[in-house]
């Protein structure tokens, strides 16, 4: 384990039964609040993509906006607000999806990418896959191609990465 990885394992909050009972939800707030580990946190994600051609970084709403926004000023690319159903202005088109607690719709706006391009999917945790399966199929509907998924956590046990179909994933943290 990466001295990086614990001090982000000791900083992270497990509060139960939150969204709902059954639910061990992940708390990356003292992660983002210390400075120095976010930083740490960022430079160490957007390192491991460095060779990877990025276009841009997508962040799914909302944790994923804070890390790939900085992850993508840290690579000098665009950064691509993925959103929850009806939060979008412009043109939009959608991908439902399931949850470890229900059903959700993520959306991005029409021309937000290019085709041929690659992006890189950041997100502050992964579950189930779900939510980064559909980030993946956004992307592909668009022409563009994902490049690689980054997140904080990985809760190994939820085997989320095998909705990813083999694509490259960095998790920082695995619990």
């Amino acid at each position: 384990m990466s001295d990086l990885e614990t001090q982000i394992k000791a900083k992270i909050r497990s509060i139960p039964d939150y969204p709902k009972k059954g639910v061990l939800f992940r708390d990356i707030t003292p992660v983002l609040k210390d400075f120095k580990m976010f930083g740490a946190c960022v430079e160490e994600l957007a390192d491991r993509f460095a060779d990877s051609d990025i276009d841009y970084v997508a962040g799914i709403e909302a944790r994923g906006f804070i890390i790939g926004a900085a992850v993508a000023n840290r690579l000098k690319v665009g950064f691509i607000p993925l959103r929850k159903k009806g939060k979008l202005p412009y043109k939009r088109i959608s991908v439902d999806y399931d949850l470890e607690y229900g059903r959700e719709t993520l959306e991005m706006h029409e021309d937000a990418l290019e085709r041929d391009k690659r992006v890189l999917i950041i997100d502050d945790l992964l579950a189930t896959g779900g939510t980064a399966r559909a980030a993946d199929e956004l992307v592909e509907k668009a022409g563009a191609t994902v490049a690689g998924f980054g997140f904080l956590v990985e809760l190994e046990d939820l085997k989320g990465r095998e909705a990813l179909n083999g694509a490259r994933i960095v998790s920082l943290v695995k619990c």
